[in-house]
């Protein structure tokens, strides 16, 4: 009997080790990531970053208009708070574990977390701009994330308001006003990327501060 159970025992142990190593070899969030979100925010919050880790690797081998629907998905279904609701204050840009973490956060959360998914996927950055346009419905000033073949393309819309993927062209409820992503800055227009700033990324202190916290690690 005990010889059975050391039997079994071994045989649980060796599974746990084969999918621990098994996760290990694929990419994108360590270990000591995931265990200080589950501190911070719980189980729930844990669960969310293990579905993500699950979906990035089923997209290894993916192209870009899968990567692109699966990741606007994915982050689409997290609810969408006010910055003063969520954080307490005006304007604040969550990293992508603080976003998980809550459940919960406004339009730059959502194109910032798009970006940097599918940034870690392979995805070209010099296609993928955070864009600010103005949302006509709803009367504010809004963020989505923009995907541009070339430079001169008319670009896909990833946004949080309206969920499917659609040429900027079909989307006249947004006027674009500026793109930029970690490389450059444009004033923006509909079709192509428009005309480019120069230094204009040292303006973005919000940017700026939010790759200063994702290096850090901030959860």
């Amino acid at each position: 009997m005990k010889k059975k159970i050391v039997i079994i025992i071994t045989t649980i142990t060796i599974f746990f080790t084969t999918v621990f190593q098994a996760n290990n070899d694929d990419f994108f969030i360590d270990k000591d990531t995931i265990n200080k979100v589950e501190k911070k925010y719980g189980k729930f919050a844990k669960n969310r970053v293990l579905a993500l880790i699950k979906l990035m690797n089923s997209l290894k081998n993916a192209d870009d208009d899968e990567k692109l629907l699966k990741v606007n998905n994915f982050f689409n279904q997290v609810t969408y708070k006010s910055d003063m609701s969520v954080w307490g204050v005006k304007d604040y840009w969550a990293t992508r574990m603080e976003f998980l973490g809550k459940d919960k956060g406004d339009c730059e959360d959502y194109a910032t977390a798009k970006y940097f998914t599918l940034k870690q996927l392979g995805v070209p950055t010099s296609k993928m701009y955070l864009s600010y346009v103005k949302a006509t419905k709803q009367k504010i000033a809004h963020m989505v994330l923009t995907y541009f073949e070339t430079k001169q393309s008319i670009p896909l819309v990833l946004d949080n308001y309206n969920k499917r993927i659609l040429p900027a062209t079909k989307r006249p409820d947004l006027i674009p006003v500026y793109s930029f992503n970690g490389d450059s800055l444009y004033l923006a227009k509909q079709k192509g990327l428009g005309k480019e700033v120069p230094s204009g990324l040292a303006k973005n202190k919000k940017w700026t501060k939010l790759l200063q916290d994702i290096k850090r690690n901030k959860i």
